[in-house]
């Protein structure tokens, strides 16, 4: 698809796309048999006022994905969340773009903050790769019980506690602008480990289905 993209600091004036943003990450986590936090419509448009939040749009002016970024125990950590692509426009590239400007934006805000993040897909891995993450323990990100209480909606949140939060579904990666790799290292890792990486989430996975099949025996 050959499409030009604008991806900006969303503000004010973009908030009219609050809800169709919100509807579409509710039906790309149904899509895909996970949750994410939900948000409501406020909460993307106060993050929109506050700066906090990058959209993007076709030169037309039609929306096209989202990300914003939440902060945690005192800003020590910082989430970039909600990343959400337009169906028609995945595949594209755009989620790549869209990452870079809210990784970007964040160490702008944020400069000494470790960014996180937590994703079931190796496509959002290796993004995060070429931006300078490594894949961590649960144990490394923060411990704020408010970050931890936005994973409720996800249909594997009883995984989660049953683990005592130190493992589910989700691969954890962090950015520590204190101690880290290079980006093209980062990058270079994941090329060599991707096989691995497939193979522990196709297990993860059926240990899942394995445990609520359990679950519903019970």
């Amino acid at each position: 698809m050959n499409q030009t993209f604008r991806v900006l600091v969303a503000a004010g004036h973009h908030i009219g796309y609050a809800h169709i943003i919100c509807e579409e990450m509710a039906a790309s986590a149904k899509a895909r048999g996970t949750g994410i936090a939900k948000r409501t419509p406020e909460y993307i448009e106060q993050k929109m006022l506050e700066g906090k939040a990058v959209i993007a749009l076709t030169e037309s002016g039609d929306w096209v994905g989202f990300c914003y970024i939440e902060s945690w125990s005192h800003g020590e950590y910082v989430a970039n969340s909600g990343l959400i692509v337009a169906p028609q426009y995945r595949k594209s590239g755009l989620a790549k773009q869209i990452k870079q400007q809210i990784f970007d934006l964040s160490r702008k805000l944020y400069p000494d903050a470790k960014i996180f993040g937590l994703t079931t897909g190796l496509a959002v891995m290796k993004i995060n790769s070429d931006l300078g993450y490594e894949p961590v323990t649960y144990s490394e990100l923060t411990q704020d019980d408010a970050f931890w209480a936005g994973c409720k909606s996800c249909v594997n949140y009883d995984i989660l506690t049953s683990k005592d939060r130190k493992n589910c579904l989700c691969t954890a990666m962090l950015y520590d602008p204190a101690d880290h790799y290079e980006p093209q290292e980062t990058a270079q890792q994941f090329k060599k480990k991707v096989k691995i990486y497939e193979r522990l989430l196709r297990i993860k996975k059926l240990l899942v289905k394995k445990s609520k099949v359990l679950v519903s025996l019970t």
